[in-house]
């Protein structure tokens, strides 16, 4: 251990075990790291060794100023994905979260562990983990800041709702926005709603700040909205993405096969098919998705595996049945990838010129960031809300599916028709002009001296204060 001299600061940060909210806070464990401050990233070994394995852009395993914390969890269940339960909600991952809980005397050791190696000790904690770190007010040096790892928007539009709809805050256009809000029905179960709820009412409350992962040219409205709610018991906040690196580099990396397919093709002339670390699409419907790609004729790269367990590691590898002969009809135009794909480098690729996407968060920045227009098919959770941002607001994508129709079957004929309009018409190049132009704005963004690399700045220099 380095002497206290170096540690005037040091940071703590505590992820909830899933890939979501493991690789936001990887992400920016490296950018506060990149400032020569020391950085104990806090998970379970398991999802460790997931986020290690999963992150893009930079190799964990190079940036000596990260430490790694593992902790060991009491045995949980990991039941496999259901696909054909109709609420998508991974809720084979409930029993995972439940045994998280057990982290906060572990985590309370550490801190007390660590406290006395520096002159403050920062927790940066996600929102839906704060059960875990609520002792950190018994840390004196110690103090704590909440990451959000949903967009303004989706968090401002809770706060809205909760507080019965107020009117009067609102310009014209944010409330004609706020009036295309889905409903909530359906996007999480009730277990999952009492967790959240528990970390809540666990969130400290001498919180010292917010943090984001966002940035104003693409949330600049609800941020100043959310400024004034003063949720979450503190009205600092420092908006800091993207977290993802914004410009794709190579240089001594193993490439995934789809890269060297893409390669291969024209600029903009392939669509990217995924819905994340947390969805499981029944047969049926990926039946449907077949043909529906087929009968585009466009070309593709179609992620298709189940979501997750609780055990990231296990489980085995879903054959979804085919129409016959589809995977020799679409060779050459299409590839289907079975195991983790690089999704930021995908999206990063020239080649690439749509996504098709649950619009997870993590996927709507990382989309945003390489100007990738989307059509959006939301599962559960924040889902439906980002779709409404990325559709309504910034119009830089279409709906699959509306949130209204979730219990229906999304037909060949629709997801065919979604293709087509993002990939092949006047409708799909305007929209994709404007997710190049918000890109633009994103990666100017955090270029130094501009917005989120001064509110990144801000914060290093807060906590060093």
């Amino acid at each position: 251990m380095a002497d206290q001299e170096t540690h005037r600061v040091s940071v703590v940060v505590v992820p909830l075990p899933g890939q979501g909210h493991l690789n936001q806070l990887l992400h920016l464990s490296r950018l506060i790291s990149s400032y020569g401050v020391p950085v104990h990233y806090v998970a379970p070994a398991a999802h460790t060794r997931q986020a290690k394995a999963r992150v893009q852009g930079w190799d964990p395993l190079a940036v000596s100023n990260i430490h790694f914390h593992e902790f060991s969890l009491p045995s949980y269940e990991t039941p496999p994905p259901n696909p054909n339960d109709p609420m998508k909600f991974p809720s084979q991952i409930i029993p995972l979260f439940n045994a998280s809980l057990k982290l906060r005397e572990p985590i309370y050791a550490l801190l007390r562990s660590l406290s006395s190696t520096t002159r403050r000790l920062v927790v940066i904690h996600d929102s839906v983990i704060s059960y875990v770190i609520q002792d950190v007010r018994l840390v004196p040096n110690a103090e704590s800041y909440c990451f959000h790892s949903i967009s303004a928007f989706t968090l401002y539009a809770s706060i809205w709702e909760q507080e019965g709809k107020p009117r009067a805050l609102l310009e014209p256009e944010l409330l004609g926005i706020l009036d295309y809000l889905p409903s909530n029905d359906g996007c999480i179960p009730e277990e999952v709603i009492e967790f959240v709820k528990l970390q809540m009412d666990s969130m400290p409350n001498t919180s010292s700040g917010n943090l984001y992962n966002s940035c104003r040219a693409i949330e600049g409205p609800f941020l100043d909205l959310l400024a004034k709610a003063k949720h979450a018991f503190s009205d600092r906040q420092w908006v800091i993405g993207p977290f993802n690196p914004v410009v794709i580099t190579n240089e001594g990396k193993k490439r995934h096969y789809c890269l060297d397919w893409l390669d291969k093709q024209a600029s903009n002339s392939v669509i990217f098919v995924s819905f994340g670390s947390t969805t499981t699409i029944s047969d049926e419907t990926a039946m449907e998705i077949a043909i529906g790609l087929e009968k585009s004729e466009q070309k593709f790269i179609w992620v298709l595996r189940d979501a997750d367990t609780g055990a990231v590691f296990e489980g085995e590898i879903r054959r979804v049945q085919f129409p016959e002969g589809f995977e020799e009809r679409i060779e050459g135009r299409g590839i289907i990838v079975r195991d983790w794909a690089p999704q930021l480098d995908i999206l990063g690729h020239s080649s690439t010129g749509g996504f098709m996407s649950h619009c997870g968060w993590n996927s709507c920045m990382e989309s945003i960031s390489m100007g990738v227009p989307m059509a959006a098919w939301p599962m559960h959770s924040d889902q439906p809300r980002n779709a409404v941002l990325i559709e309504k607001v910034h119009k830089i994508g279409l709906l699959v599916r509306d949130w209204s129709q979730r219990d229906e079957l999304v037909t060949s004929t629709a997801v065919e028709n979604a293709v087509r309009r993002l990939m092949d018409s006047a409708e799909g190049k305007e929209t994709r002009q404007r997710a190049q132009e918000l890109s633009k704005l994103v990666k100017e963004s955090v270029m130094e001296g501009s917005a989120s690399r001064l509110e990144m700045d801000s914060f290093i220099a807060h906590i060093r204060r």
